[in-house]
């Protein structure tokens, strides 16, 4: 076992997460990320419910030097969701703008290059669910400029 992967399962990924988290890192090949042209769907289909990739946009506009866009969101994610979000960026989601956790570990990916690992509380539609453990992995089409990242998530049952 990699530090990395020691640091991740320490920090609560589940074994979903783990799994993502694995092929990612394989697919790294000694650089310090794959690109997106590395995934390939068919390898993680049990895991694309799951799935959220989104843009890393750069000097977008004035008002927002860094934003996210999603791309793409697996029919688990997009279930789960307050709204349809593909094609939105962040920075027009009140509740997902700074200083929200959502956009701190998203930035905190981007800036770092580092995968990260978040619970934060379930506050969408459906209430048996309490929490929601994501996993961020960037993706960059050089293998160095994060361009997109890769986010695995995992919604968690309250108990009965």
């Amino acid at each position: 076992m990699t530090p990395l992967r020691d640091r991740i399962e320490r920090d609560g990924a589940t074994p979903m997460l783990l799994r993502g988290f694995d092929y990612w890192d394989a697919l790294r090949n000694g650089r310090a990320m794959p690109a997106r042209a590395d995934i390939d769907p068919a390898a993680i289909k049990p895991l694309l419910q799951h799935v959220v990739l989104m843009d890393v946009l750069h000097d977008a506009e004035p008002d927002w030097p860094l934003d996210f866009r999603y791309r793409l969101i697996g029919t688990q994610v997009d279930a789960m969701m307050n709204g349809r979000y593909t094609g939105l960026r962040m920075s027009s989601l009140p509740h997902q703008r700074p200083p929200a956790k959502i956009w701190s570990s998203l930035q905190r990916v981007s800036e770092s290059g580092q995968p990260t690992v978040n619970r934060v509380p379930y506050i969408g539609p459906h209430k048996d669910y309490l929490s929601v453990v994501d996993m961020v992995m960037p993706l960059g089409i050089d293998g160095q400029t994060i361009d997109m990242l890769f986010c695995l998530i995992e919604f968690v049952p309250r108990q009965s």
